[in-house]
């Protein structure tokens, strides 16, 4: 059973991935229709999933695969400095959405 839920947290690892490639590809169209796509959203939809994705699928796979214990530190270590990387795009992004706006 626990497998079950390991293999399932990679799942939505990579539904993530494919969703924010998905949202890639919907922001390309759009543009190419003319319109305007918004850069913070646009920034924030395409990177905060793929990321979130990556990492989800890199803290179970080598578990599951039974790799060896320095090539799982390893994993983690990048693991971490990912997650630090989601942590810096979401204090800019919550510092963008939080600053006063102008009523000039």
């Amino acid at each position: 059973m626990l497998r079950f839920m390991d293999w399932t947290v990679v799942a939505m690892g990579c539904v993530l991935i494919l969703g924010s490639l998905g949202s890639r590809w919907w922001e390309r169209a759009k543009i190419s229709k003319g319109d305007t796509p918004d850069p913070h959203m646009r920034y924030l939809r395409a990177w905060l999933p793929l990321l979130m994705g990556l990492g989800m699928i890199s803290a179970k796979v080598p578990g599951l695969l039974h790799a060896p214990h320095p090539v799982v530190e390893i994993v983690d270590a990048l693991n971490f400095v990912l997650a630090v990387t989601v942590l810096i795009f979401a204090i800019r992004s919550g510092r963008r959405f939080l600053r006063p706006r102008s009523t000039t």
